[in-house]
């Protein structure tokens, strides 16, 4: 169960959002949820698939929202950027190549989107006099051993040094979270395929592997009660539980024998949010840990006399030494509050 602290969120009534990689998993959820709580003047979705615009332009969530707005274009593109920024407020940027497979095969690829498109994004969203923009991370980031963990703790670094840039306005911070649990790409929807085609076990990488779970839903409240506390520079972690990925497995496909595969390259035994080095520079309230700047002693003395306490030496946040822990009832809960009824990008 995760317990987030929403009761500061912001006020986007009348406000011009644009979120890029709008037509994603997050992305969705994300307009979905804004368009419920707020009356935003515009909400921009920025994605570069055309055909899963026009999908979302037809669902019945969106397609009377006159606030809502359509841009085609990629984060390689600055320009086009430059131009879709144009009036807006926030960013919410969810654009990303996130499969670690494909960003091993492709490198160049995933740099010219995750890295270059960060770059981009920050110097259209100065350009453009942006108030606050919120990048979304991975716990990939933390201690890096795969192409996509390195190119988003690049982007992290890229977010947070901006604030140097920025003259105090746009805002930069970030959201580094989890796996979303059904979200295309992790283990839920591919062991319930096999369970539908009849698999006789289910294959699992290794026994001890752990790894942090979220709901989609509680990622867009977690980022919106971000949008709201920020004030620049700060890599917000939630607090969220930690399961074996051999009870997700027995969660999902009760009964069923178990075949270990081994773990694929570029994969952790287990996930970190919080590292041991970043721990020195972390504060941690009820229901999140920020990770502040070391050098920007203005922003520590905020969080101080906002009563954030400090971490212990030796302290990091990793999904195996985790205290909270889901077992299959919780899962199976987190699974079913987690489904969408619009395709995922």
């Amino acid at each position: 169960m995760v317990h987030q602290d929403l009761s500061n969120m912001p006020d986007l009534d009348g406000a011009s959002v644009m979120v890029t990689g709008g037509t994603g998993s997050f992305g969705q959820a994300f307009v979905r949820g804004t368009l419920a709580r707020f009356k935003p003047r515009k909400l921009i979705v920025f994605s570069r698939d055309e055909l899963k615009q026009h999908e979302m332009q037809q669902h019945p969530d969106f397609r009377a929202q006159e606030c809502m707005r359509y841009f085609i274009g990629d984060v390689r593109d600055a320009d086009r950027l430059e131009m879709a920024m144009r009036d807006v407020d926030y960013v919410i940027h969810a654009a990303a190549l996130k499969q670690v497979p494909a960003a091993e095969y492709n490198p160049f690829e995933c740099i010219r989107t995750n890295v270059h498109g960060a770059e981009n994004i920050v110097t259209a969203s100065i350009r453009t006099d942006v108030k606050k923009v919120i990048a979304l991370s991975t716990d990939k980031a933390a201690n890096p051993i795969n192409l996509y963990g390195a190119s988003k703790l690049a982007a992290d670094k890229i977010f947070v040094a901006a604030n140097n840039l920025s003259g105090g306005q746009p805002v930069f911070s970030v959201v580094r979270y989890g796996n979303v649990a059904g979200s295309r790409g992790s283990v839920v929807p591919f062991f319930r395929q096999l369970v539908e085609a009849g698999a006789d076990e289910i294959p699992i990488t290794d026994p001890r592997m752990t790894r942090f779970w979220i709901t989609i839903q509680q990622g867009v409240e977690f980022v919106l009660s971000c949008l709201a506390s920020m004030h620049g520079g700060e890599i917000f972690v939630p607090k969220i539980p930690s399961m074996k990925v051999v009870d997700v497995a027995e969660a999902l496909a009760p009964g069923l024998p178990h075949a270990t595969v081994g773990i694929r390259p570029g994969e952790k035994l287990h996930e970190v949010m919080v590292t041991e080095d970043d721990a020195r520079s972390t504060v941690e309230l009820e229901d999140r840990y920020v990770i502040l700047r070391s050098d920007d002693q203005n922003l520590h003395r905020i969080y101080a006399e906002s009563g954030a306490r400090a971490l212990d030496e030796g302290f990091s946040y990793a999904s195996d030494t985790n205290s909270e822990w889901l077992d299959h009832d919780g899962f199976r809960a987190l699974v079913n509050a987690t489904a969408s009824p619009v395709q995922p990008d």
